[in-house]
């Protein structure tokens, strides 16, 4: 009798009768575009019980979880979630950056169609990403039994996290109010999408005004209704609610949708429709989700964090979140599905705002910076033409050819130009890139720079704010921005819920590079192959 036929017996006899490994039926993603930490306790007490509530009661909380780079932004921060990498490794090095001696945005690729519309949003692909992701490492570990799906609004919210190897990813269409694909994923869209798409969902959605979920003055966490930090919706004459989304989509098209919280609604519904049309959690292999909240990162940024409006849109979260739990609850089964919830960035504060209230704030204009950069490199080197390609990602991008044509000595420029910027009001500090790893700087913000900090796709000089301080043209910015080191865009949510997930919280420092390397060693399969995150240990 061989020794695969014993153990066979052996095995049977014990009551086992297989070796497959133990895994959910699904793993979902969520991540909420511009998302602090802090609206998890600042908005708590207005939360039901199924959304947030039931997630920090029955999962996991990460409360101490940073962002591992900089720059912090959308394309990144969706990539190194689902990687477990950093823009050095996974390549993609900003929402917009250099490749191959072009600007270019992060998911274009002319090389593919549009599937669904014919619209130049349909030409994407995730072929600038370097690294597998999760769900790329879950196909393999299956022989691609395993289906990925990957929805948002924006293009780069479901292509990154998606990965190489997804089944499908589909992002909106602002020309159709469509969910669409490219090429890259498939010829043509599959029945369940068509069968939603003709739901026409987004203009049913948007002839219902935003109005205030509760009566305005119960909003305590938020300034005034009407407040110099904010910016309006064009077509309408302050930043207050409620906002007349009806009229709104007659004049200006679905586009709008991105910047109200039926955005949310929308998405998740699309999701749902994912669910059900691809049969995820009915497979014999775990299938996986990734779904992106792409609304509130355009509201974020309209209104700032301080606003009723960023307030209503996370308590109309809450009511989505905690409806799509019980549908997954319904259709995969409670306790059968592994779900996480995280965000890209955060974002800070807005500056006029901290200005009122005696703390210290302000914009930062690339077009200043620049020009000065400029007039230095001709009075100290006699620099004519200018060197400088683009200020982008709090980075300075130098144009090579020219310096060549120009015969520039490039450490001497690189010198002159880092002086420069350390003597503006609003830098703490600025590096040359290549030489980051040895700058006197404090550790966590060189180390940030580093792993942001991609040789092929990034800047030269990287330029660190003061605190409070943020791109912006504006004497008195309205809204918000992120996109640097502090904590204010760096600091985000982190909650597991499901599948073999005790119930709890820890403070202990966590990194977004943890997420993919955890949920890899829970469905027992290899790490992204540029992962440099640790599984969390929750207990």
């Amino acid at each position: 009798m061989t020794l695969k036929r014993l153990l066979i017996i052996a095995f049977a006899c014990a009551g086992l009768t297989s070796m497959a490994t133990e895994r959910p039926k699904l793993v979902v993603g969520i991540v909420v575009d511009q998302m602090r930490w802090d609206y998890l306790e600042r908005f708590a007490d207005r939360f039901g019980e199924g959304g947030f509530r039931r997630m920090l009661t029955e999962g996991y909380s990460c409360d101490n979880t940073l962002i591992d780079y900089v720059p912090t932004v959308t394309a990144i921060g969706h990539t190194s979630v689902y990687t477990g990498s950093v823009p050095s490794i996974h390549g993609i090095a900003g929402n917009n950056f250099r490749d191959n001696g072009r600007w270019v945005y992060c998911a274009d690729d002319e090389t593919v169609k549009p599937v669904g519309s014919t619209s130049k949003a349909g030409l994407m692909s995730p072929r600038r990403l370097l690294t597998t992701t999760v769900g790329d490492e879950l196909h393999l570990a299956t022989n691609f039994r395993s289906r990925v799906i990957a929805v948002a609004l924006k293009d780069r919210a479901a292509i990154l996290p998606g990965g190489r190897t997804a089944d499908g990813a589909y992002w909106f269409d602002d020309e159709t109010g469509r969910f669409i694909t490219s090429s890259y994923y498939r010829d043509d869209l599959p029945k369940w999408l068509t069968d939603f798409n003709a739901q026409d969902r987004a203009r049913a959605l948007l002839a219902t005004d935003w109005t205030p979920l509760y009566p305005i003055e119960t909003y305590r966490q938020s300034t005034a209704d009407d407040t110099p930090f904010e910016n309006k919706f064009n077509g309408t004459d302050a930043p207050t609610l409620p906002v007349p989304t009806s009229r709104l989509f007659k004049e200006q098209g679905y586009g709008i949708i991105r910047s109200t919280p039926h955005g949310i609604t929308l998405t998740f519904e699309a999701a749902k429709a994912a669910v059900e049309g691809e049969q995820l959690g009915r497979h014999d292999d775990t299938d996986f989700l990734a779904v992106s909240l792409s609304s509130t990162d355009y509201i974020g940024h309209q209104y700032g964090p301080n606003a009723i409006e960023v307030e209503d849109t996370y308590l109309r979260l809450d009511r989505d979140l905690a409806a799509f739990l019980t549908y997954l609850d319904e259709q995969v089964g409670r306790g059968n599905y592994l779900l996480f919830l995280t965000a890209d960035h955060a974002a800070a504060h807005n500056p006029t705002f901290m200005r009122a209230h005696k703390m210290a704030a302000g914009g930062w204009n690339t077009k200043t910076v620049r020009a000065r950069l400029d007039s230095v490199a001709r009075a100290d080197l006699g620099i004519e033409q200018s060197v400088i390609e683009r200020i982008e990602n709090y980075q300075v991008f130098l144009n090579q050819k020219r310096i060549d044509a120009q015969h520039v000595d490039r450490s001497r420029l690189v010198a002159a130009f880092t002086a420069e910027l350390e003597r503006q009001p609003e830098v703490a500090y600025a590096v040359c890139q290549r030489q980051a790893a040895c700058a006197a700087i404090p550790a966590p913000i060189r180390e940030r720079i580093v792993n942001g900090f991609n040789p092929q796709r990034s800047g030269e000089i990287q330029i660190i704010l003061k605190p409070g301080y943020y791109e912006d043209k504006a004497t008195a910015p309205l809204g918000t921005q992120h996109g640097v080191w502090c904590n204010y865009d760096a600091h985000i949510p982190l909650v597991f819920l499901g599948w073999n997930v005790p119930s709890g919280r820890t403070a202990r420092p966590t990194h977004m590079t943890d997420i993919a390397a955890t949920v890899a060693a829970m469905l027992h399969i290899q790490q992204p192959s540029g992962c440099i995150g640790t599984p969390i240990e929750m207990e």
